[in-house]
């Protein structure tokens, strides 16, 4: 089953492979992808379906080094030369939009361009800037009314912009800790309005993005990405968990979503996401379901053919695998990646992995 075709709502997938959505920090000019990152993009799509690397609706969610955004023509243009690129070599390609919310620095950040979270708890740990090397999280500052709103229309106008640059679609990254993962969870949200202190009061930012590029683009063309039990970032579990991401996945399914993309990093030694609340999920979800976390052939097919998804992820083996389709269809072996490279500017450890199944 994996390498069989698939229909994702409006687009027809040669396989049912998922290149997952990978920080590269590339972007190096204005946060606009070029040549280079077209290439990278290129290379692998023979998936199939690519996600894109978390791409900032805003520039307040422009808190890692070089990430691309997605907010302005130039952006626009250079994600167009992505998207050409992949169509012409066969491939689909949604693009992952990413808030990094209180996960940054503000030297990450364009000027005028603010850190801001549901609540003023500062991210634990540190990040990368090229100013200044690893740093702690900037605090960030609690989100307003006002904020909230022009968030949500930020991600509505990026949703409008990712079809003009070609994209098949676009996926809301609500995982991993960022800036919808962190009005979903109750161990960063602490505020007691009509955004915090219940579960459906913590759902409330999704759904409102969610519909706001519904509005724009269609639910045929909207996806999700969520990592419940997930502890990137500061979230961790918290009581009820479990019930609100049920909930939220009914409203989600409901709004007739394209796609969702379910986070297990055990793999990656996280918490694993408890197999009844996977198939929780997957009977709440009426559409496409996505699975993720640590996958080869082996372990992807004898899931597909379980029916506990539709699709299935890979991350780091595409990074150093672009022809990672051919080789599991094969069962030719696997390129390890250089971590080393994983968020350095420029080719190396990018787009110098050769091809050879």
């Amino acid at each position: 089953m994996l390498f069989e075709s698939f229909d994702l709502g409006h687009i027809r997938l040669t396989n049912r492979t998922v290149m997952a959505p990978m920080t590269r920090s590339r972007c190096s000019h204005n946060n606009a992808p070029d040549t280079l990152v077209a290439q990278y993009y290129e290379q692998r799509a023979t998936a199939g379906l690519i996600v894109t690397e978390g791409t900032s609706p805003s520039p307040n969610g422009l808190g890692y080094a070089r990430i691309p955004g997605l907010y302005n023509e130039e952006q626009g243009q250079g994600w167009r030369l992505v998207t050409d690129a992949v169509h012409q070599a066969g491939g689909k390609i949604f693009v992952q939009l990413m808030h990094t919310g209180r996960v940054a620095h503000q030297d990450n950040l364009p000027a005028g361009a603010r850190v801001m979270s549901p609540s003023s708890e500062v991210c634990p740990g540190q990040m990368w800037t090229d100013k200044g090397g690893m740093q702690s999280h900037t605090a960030p500052v609690v989100m307003t009314q006002d904020d909230i709103d022009q968030t949500v229309a930020e991600y509505a106008n990026a949703a409008k912009l990712a079809i003009q640059a070609g994209f098949d679609g676009i996926e809301l990254h609500a995982a991993n800790g960022y800036l919808m993962e962190q009005f979903l969870n109750a161990n960063i949200n602490t505020r007691n309005d009509s955004y915090g202190g219940s579960a459906d009061a913590r759902n409330r930012f999704v759904i409102e993005i969610a519909q706001a590029c519904v509005n724009a683009i269609g639910a045929e063309k909207l996806g999700i990405r969520i990592s419940p039990h997930g502890v990137f970032n500061g979230t961790g579990a918290f009581e009820c968990v479990e019930e609100q991401f049920l909930a939220l996945t009914k409203k989600l399914s409901d709004m007739k979503l394209v796609y969702i993309h379910l986070v297990d990093h055990s793999a990656m030694g996280a918490p694993p996401v408890p197999a009844e609340l996977k198939a929780k999920l997957r009977a709440a979800f009426a559409q496409t379901f996505i699975a993720v976390g640590g996958f080869d052939a082996k372990s992807a097919e004898k899931v597909l053919q379980a029916k506990e998804a539709d699709l299935i992820a890979f991350g780091r083996p595409f990074i150093s695998n672009p022809d990672l389709v051919a080789r599991m269809r094969t069962g030719a072996a696997l390129s390890a990646p250089d971590m080393s490279t994983f968020y350095t500017p420029g080719e190396k450890g990018y787009i110098d992995y050769s091809a050879t199944a």
